[in-house]
């Protein structure tokens, strides 16, 4: 009884979220590996229990004591050598599936220019953002993290101020962004979506505003993707792609772009917030960007746009600013 009901506990409360990797899949079986173990042993401690409370209770009025025991060496044996041999199998349970998860097994659907190696994904943690950057793809940048199916990823993880931690719930794992390390974690997405990116280091005010994408896509649209961060001509970033995909539009209004969010400034009035800063059109939009805290529009507070833009590739940094520049004018 004790068992069937810790099984349907177990069973019919819904405590994780469905696996979207390859390493996700792993990490539930040792989850209900372990689970599994501890139910049995539940049920066994608490049936013994119960039936010790039944058959083994004194009388009201009995005051005697008890008959002595003076143990029991085969009984000794068994309950020392049973956990011991519990906790050896889940520990090689749990590091064959750490090793698995950490291996690299798989090449990446055509990205990279080795085919042997993963699709590598540079991550960057600042308070309070996340930005992503395919070195193989020109180094374009991203404020949601796009991943092709059934492909390995290598995330390489750094954090420009504070110690960061990178999670998402459908992928099962956790991994610090650390400043002065770069931390890496592969993941092999199985399943198409979308799949949030929590922070879940403490990292400041604003560590609760941590938060992104990670989209989960076919290989072509994500070649697709990828080759439209480079469609402005000549081979020139296109600035508008870069403005969406870096999240631009989630917080500004720009009409080039068709974006309406009230977050932050409106981008339509750079012309006059330059005035404003004393500063030339292209100068003042690149100070904003490299260094937000720079100049603040009044109504605004500082620290509302994170510094991770600060590292766009240049060819990138350029293509926003002309961008948002011929916007202005």
């Amino acid at each position: 009884m004790f068992g069937a009901v810790a099984t349907a506990v177990a069973l019919f409360i819904t405590w994780l979220p469905r696996p979207a990797s390859e390493q996700a899949d792993r990490i539930d079986f040792v989850f209900w590996f372990v689970t599994a173990i501890c139910i049995a042993i539940f049920a066994l401690v608490a049936a013994v229990i119960v039936y010790a409370v039944f058959n083994f209770r004194a009388g009201p009025d009995d005051d005697s004591d008890g008959p002595p025991v003076h143990g029991h060496t085969g009984l000794e044996i068994v309950w020392t050598a049973v956990p011991a041999v519990l906790v050896t199998a889940i520990s090689i349970v749990s590091a064959v599936v750490l090793a698995r998860n950490e291996h690299i097994t798989r090449a990446a659907a055509g990205a990279p220019p080795n085919p042997l190696k993963p699709l590598v994904v540079d991550v960057t943690a600042q308070q309070f953002a996340w930005l992503f950057k395919y070195p193989a793809y020109n180094d374009a940048t991203s404020s949601t993290l796009r991943l092709p199916v059934h492909t390995t990823v290598q995330l390489r993880l750094r954090a420009l101020d504070v110690i960061h931690s990178f999670w998402v719930p459908e992928f099962s794992q956790k991994q610090d962004a650390v400043p002065g390390l770069v931390t890496k974690l592969v993941i092999t997405p199985k399943r198409l979506g979308t799949f949030p990116v929590i922070c879940t280091e403490l990292c400041g005010l604003g560590h609760a505003l941590m938060r992104s994408e990670a989209q989960v896509m076919t290989a072509a649209k994500f070649k697709q993707w990828a080759g439209s961060q480079n469609t402005g001509g000549g081979g020139a970033p296109s600035g508008k792609a870069l403005f969406v995909s870096n999240g631009c539009n989630g917080c500004h209004t720009f009409k080039p772009a068709g974006a309406t969010a009230k977050v932050g400034p409106d981008l339509d009035k750079l012309a006059e917030e330059a005035r404003r800063a004393g500063k030339p059109l292209e100068e003042f939009i690149r100070e904003s960007i490299v260094n937000p805290n720079a100049y603040v529009e009044p109504g605004y507070s500082k620290g509302l746009m994170p510094g991770t833009y600060g590292s766009l590739p240049t060819a990138q940094l350029d293509a926003l600013v002309k961008f948002l520049a011929g916007g202005a004018k």
